[in-house]
């Protein structure tokens, strides 16, 4: 077992090697984007999201209970939802401007990173045909040299070692797409929610005040 994780990391460096100087910036992508999906994971996770049903129940305690037994509750309520009310509630408004800005608040924690993670999506495979471009411009500059090359097998292995940085580049855009789909699309559910919530918080009367 040992000597084949050892045979794995010797491979995996000998790859990492033959890439060139464009898989520094790749690997720097790698664990970027692998951070950000982590984040944006236990994000999600403890926010624990209310499906349709549960709005619908959560919406009618707004127009049931009164202000300060739904503050006591969306005080303890971390997720979203409970969030915007709680913000709401101790604004004591049900202004629409004020909801808007509510929701906006949230919108820079649920959207957080995502233009990094689109960013990585778009840059590592151009990141990945540049070093593919500079291997390959490497080989023919060996094949100019006629006289020094005597193997033409040296000639395609240094295209083969080449195209190891489009293959790195594409696996990290492909690891980080699918992610950013997700949370995009959590995302925008999640706004979307939002919305519909300040409607009915809205419906309430705001609270005098003492």
């Amino acid at each position: 077992m040992r000597a084949s994780i050892i045979a794995m990391l010797d491979q995996a460096i000998q790859f990492f090697q033959a890439g060139g100087w464009v898989m520094y910036p790749l690997l720097l992508m790698s664990v970027l984007s692998l951070t950000l999906i982590f984040e944006r994971f236990i994000f999600w996770g403890l926010v624990q999201r209310r499906g349709p049903s549960q709005l619908m129940r959560y919406m009618d305690q707004l127009q049931q209970l009164g202000r300060d037994e739904l503050l006591k509750r969306s005080s303890r309520d971390r997720t979203l939802e409970g969030r915007l009310v709680d913000a709401a509630l101790k604004d004591n408004t049900t202004s629409d401007s004020a909801l808007i800005g509510h929701i906006e608040m949230l919108r820079s924690s649920i959207e957080r990173f995502s233009p990094t993670l689109g960013t990585v999506i778009a840059a590592a495979p151009l990141l990945g045909i540049l070093g593919t471009v500079t291997g390959i411009i490497q080989s023919f500059d060996l094949l100019g040299e006629a006289a020094s090359v005597s193997d033409p097998a040296i000639v395609a292995g240094g295209i083969a070692e080449a195209l190891y940085t489009t293959a790195f580049g594409l696996s990290i855009a492909l690891v980080t797409l699918f992610p950013h789909v997700y949370y995009k699309v959590s995302a925008d559910r999640a706004l979307g929610r939002l919305e519909l919530l300040a409607g009915a918080i809205a419906d309430r009367q705001p609270s005098p005040n003492p």
